[in-house]
């Protein structure tokens, strides 16, 4: 995630009255619960690396959440981490687990930015801008081309509707073929071209060649 600097006191502080709200746990026990535990031990692992990762360096800030726990089920709790440099690996990761990493910028730097985003990392799933002017929306359309195979627009970059709008990622993310898409037909598919002549050939030129 990357934030103006104009702008990241009213979200962080709108990202931590939410954290405080969501409950981990059994949703089988309580159906209260937004997040319950990750679905293995190889992801608890994982994710677990990462939260130490952040603990450790010294340009990752853990702002809210970053424990876990594996005594009964791989539970993690969401974690907030902003970094202070735009190359940590953490911002150019695919975690697949319930942390955000968090990059603020200079509001000036809007366009390097963009730059920045789409060069940082080898995946290319999804991504989000979210924007009231529509130049800033078009020109972040137009720099993150080929950054996120799902794009979106003023919403959560998992958006997606199952079985309504096709998904999938380009670079290290996937082929793009976007499953839930008549393209993605085509990779079952062993295309043939047929031309059929109707009238006999005497010559070298085609009749419709006069």
């Amino acid at each position: 995630m990357y934030v103006p600097d104009s702008l990241w006191p009213q979200i962080k502080q709108g990202l931590l009255d939410i954290h405080k709200q969501l409950k981990v746990g059994d949703p089988v026990e309580d159906w209260s619960t937004f997040f319950s535990a990750v679905i293995d031990d190889k992801s608890f692992a994982r994710i677990k690396k990462w939260l130490d990762h952040a603990k450790s360096s010294p340009k990752l800030n853990i702002i809210a959440g970053g424990h876990c726990n594996d005594k009964k089920g791989y539970f993690v709790e969401p974690t907030i981490i902003e970094s202070t440099d735009p190359q940590e690996a953490i911002m150019a990761e695919e975690i697949f687990g319930p942390v955000l990493s968090v990059y603020v910028y200079p509001e000036n730097d809007y366009l390097e930015v963009l730059h920045l985003i789409d060069n940082t990392s080898p995946y290319a799933l999804t991504g989000a801008v979210f924007a009231l002017d529509k130049n800033v929306v078009n020109e972040a359309a137009k720099a993150l081309r080929n950054a996120a195979g799902n794009y979106y627009v003023n919403d959560k970059s998992t958006g997606s509707i199952v079985a309504q709008q096709p998904f999938g990622g380009a670079r290290a993310s996937g082929t793009n073929d976007k499953p839930g898409g008549p393209h993605y037909v085509l990779r079952w598919t062993s295309p043939q071209v047929v031309k059929a002549t109707h009238v006999p050939l005497r010559e070298w030129k085609y009749p419709y060649m006069g």
